[in-house]
């Protein structure tokens, strides 16, 4: 449980003081708490977002009229949200690569394949009752809610693992199960958030700086130094460059693409993913919470070692620039994020995982009953931190967007939800 308890306070505690404070701030004060938000860094060219338009919405609010000739505005919640949580995306693509590459890997063969199609269902079944119960309320609501469809198909990994150790008790095959379908959610939301929610103007073309500085890396400090030390065990460029380069050109290559990123449309939080693969990585990986995992040694688990207290601040200013929302702006989007967590999660968990392990003869782990299946959709239901950056791209800031983050808050009421599903499936608690 020591890992566990570990993991959450460094990533998850800070981000919850982050957003208690937003909440009672935007409810107390909301002028300053907005004033605070969308305050202007840095007017330049470089970074940040399109000026013209932060004129037109915030600068009355700032006393400023008039920018000159440039382009872009870095505000504070820019730089937030667009620049530091790459670092955090950049730490679930790790967990998410290790899983799929190496030898030992959870998302690796027939072990992970009722997971995975369980984890299929539990993203189409959020999205078809959010937009059906959207049609069921009319076009008009439909049309100022639909682009929020991905907001419920979020997992946050910390707390439902957390409170799916709580309910299955740390040994039961059920949290393992738990465990891969959210690392496969955390996988397949960082495709969604790529495809379906550009930051601007698509211009593909510009990831080919950002494919280009990740092969150039990947091949001049990663494939090369090994190249040259074959059939030596001592391995001296490799010891080279791990002692005196480190992670250096890994955070260049790193920036380029970010930039590239910006300027290619796709949200800039994203540009760290094709860098995080070129690393060098350790031939196995013990699993996000197990104890052994902080002593491997890899540059790759040296480097989320070096972001671990980095990301926790940055949690926690991102609960503090994206959860500040009234309480009076809880509204329709706010009920349909919750139903398509609530009641998608589960069901679509459920249905999937059902057809997996049956009709397709997949199997369940043993130990493990299909009524099992039904609770772990209740926990995976726990969207929160991913649900809440979702939330904050699908919409303009406005009501829709807060209504919709409300929601995204209110998610945690799946842990009571888990909790009960539990006693009344009989789940026997298993040590570990």
């Amino acid at each position: 449980m020591y890992r566990v308890w570990n993991f959450v306070t460094n990533y998850s505690l800070l981000l919850i003081f982050g957003a208690l404070i937003a909440l009672v701030w935007a409810n107390v004060d909301p002028h300053s708490y907005h004033h605070m938000v969308d305050y202007p860094l840095w007017f330049n060219d470089l970074v940040g977002t399109d000026a013209s338009k932060w004129l037109a919405a915030y600068g009355e609010d700032f006393h400023i009229d008039s920018i000159g000739d440039t382009t872009k505005v870095l505000s504070f919640h820019y730089l937030v949200n667009d620049v530091l949580m790459a670092f955090f995306f950049a730490i679930a693509a790790k967990e998410v690569w290790e899983a799929v590459i190496l030898q030992n890997g959870s998302l690796r063969g027939k072990k992970a394949a009722t997971p995975l199609v369980a984890t299929l269902g539990g993203m189409l079944g959020p999205i078809t009752v959010y937009l059906g119960l959207a049609l069921f309320l009319g076009s008009d609501t439909f049309n100022a809610v639909h682009r929020g469809w991905a907001i419920p198909t979020a997992t946050d990994i910390a707390f439902s693992y957390l409170v799916g150790r709580i309910v299955f008790g740390a040994g039961h095959p059920a949290v393992r199960f738990l465990l891969l379908l959210a690392i496969a959610d955390d996988a397949a939301g960082l495709i969604i958030l790529a495809i379906f929610y550009p930051s601007g103007d698509l211009a593909p073309q510009m990831l080919l700086i950002s494919l280009a500085a990740a092969v150039i890396v990947f091949l001049l400090f990663n494939w090369l130094p090994r190249r040259l030390d074959r059939h030596n065990e001592v391995r001296p460029n490799s010891t080279w460059v791990r002692e005196k380069l480190s992670f250096w050109p890994y955070l260049v290559a790193g920036c380029i693409s970010w930039w590239a990123f910006q300027e290619s449309g796709l949200h800039p939080a994203l540009g760290l993913l094709p860098i995080v693969p070129t690393l060098p990585h350790a031939d196995r990986a013990f699993g996000i919470f197990s104890e052994a995992e902080q002593y491997l040694t890899d540059l790759l688990n040296h480097a989320e070692h070096l972001l671990k207290h980095p990301v926790e601040v940055i949690l926690f200013f991102f609960g503090l620039l994206n959860a500040g929302v009234e309480f009076n702006s809880i509204g329709a989007p706010t009920w349909l994020v919750l139903a398509g967590l609530l009641i998608g999660k589960p069901v679509g968990i459920f249905l999937f995982g059902y057809i997996a392990a049956y009709p397709l003869k997949l199997g369940l782990p043993k130990g493990m009953r299909s009524v099992d299946l039904v609770v772990v959709g209740c926990v995976a239901a726990i969207g929160f931190t991913v649900s809440l950056f979702v939330a904050s791209v699908a919409f303009p800031g406005g009501p829709v967007q807060d209504a919709a983050k409300m929601g995204a808050l209110f998610s945690f009421a799946a842990a009571i939800v888990s909790i009960i599903a539990g006693k009344i499936a009989r789940v026997e608690k298993q040590t570990g």
